[in-house]
């Protein structure tokens, strides 16, 4: 995979969370396996404290990111706040990442060249240990971070780029195409109150324009443990989108994803030391 220039690559939206520590880890990964010179926009609903304060601005003096950070006054809400972010890039291609995420080497290239190979994908969700539908190693299960950050991504990188659908992207980390994003709207902040929710929401609105929600399956973002709905949320989802449960049910039950994870699993035994994979992150 050639490299892209960290300009052309798309704008990572941080939402700043409560939890300092993984907010500090979240951070360092950042920094480690991410290009420098890439963009990224750390945006806070009022709701860092003191400790989180100063992660961010030591963290900011030194990051080699192109690195912005804003802080409302008052808090509006996940979705109203993320959704400012969005309209606030336009047509951009962004990648959304949870606020406990820790993205391993090559994740923001594998996720912009996974929409420079299909023009359809509006979406693309890297694997991840708690990813729900696009878990590793197992399909809906909750995992550790992997021990071996380059070996598990020196083994994504070696996957062939099929970039099977998914029932929606996943919001450990989510890859938006700008075009496709203002096609199908804004978030829905008056329904949902969860990003969790309103990821569902905004994937099967890009499906029913003819959009698909791919795994990105040459990515891997670690997170701590899933994200999930508000109160409220899912009943919302299932009122508008009643086909919602049986669609996410028949991929359980299907487990079209099985091959790929075997796929990932028998490369991640195969791979050595991962020192001579370190030119696949530049």
């Amino acid at each position: 995979m050639s490299p892209a220039p960290a300009a052309a690559l798309p704008v990572i939206l941080l939402p700043v969370g409560v939890d300092d520590d993984a907010l500090d880890a979240c951070l360092g990964a950042l920094d480690a396996g991410t290009p420098a010179g890439s963009r990224i926009w750390l945006a806070d609903d009022a709701q860092a404290g003191p400790r989180a304060s100063a992660i961010v601005e030591r963290w900011l003096k030194r990051t080699p990111l192109q690195a912005d950070y804003t802080r409302r006054q008052q808090m509006i809400g996940e979705v109203a706040h993320l959704d400012e972010m969005l309209k606030a890039c336009a047509g951009a291609d962004v990648v959304v990442l949870a606020p406990d995420a820790q993205p391993l080497p090559g994740w923001l290239q594998q996720l912009s060249a996974c929409f420079s190979r299909d023009a359809s994908i509006a979406s693309a969700t890297p694997w991840c240990n708690a990813g729900e539908a696009a878990s590793w190693p197992r399909l809906g299960e909750i995992e550790l971070p992997p021990q071996n950050f380059e070996r598990t991504a020196a083994a994504c990188a070696a996957m062939p780029p099929e970039h099977p659908e998914l029932p929606a992207a996943v919001n450990h980390a989510v890859a938006l195409r700008g075009s496709a994003r203002q096609r199908a709207g804004g978030l829905d902040a008056s329904s949902y109150a969860s990003w969790y929710a309103a990821l569902i929401d905004l994937s099967l609105r890009l499906s029913g324009l003819g959009w698909r929600n791919a795994l990105c399956e040459t990515a891997f973002v670690a997170r701590g443990g899933e994200g999930g709905p508000a109160e409220g949320d899912m009943d919302a989802i299932n009122a508008r989108w009643p086909a919602w449960n049986a669609r996410l049910a028949n991929f359980l039950m299907n487990d079209p994803l099985r091959a790929p994870r075997e796929r990932l699993a028998s490369l991640y035994a195969d791979i050595g030391s991962p020192e001579p994979q370190r030119e696949l992150f530049r």
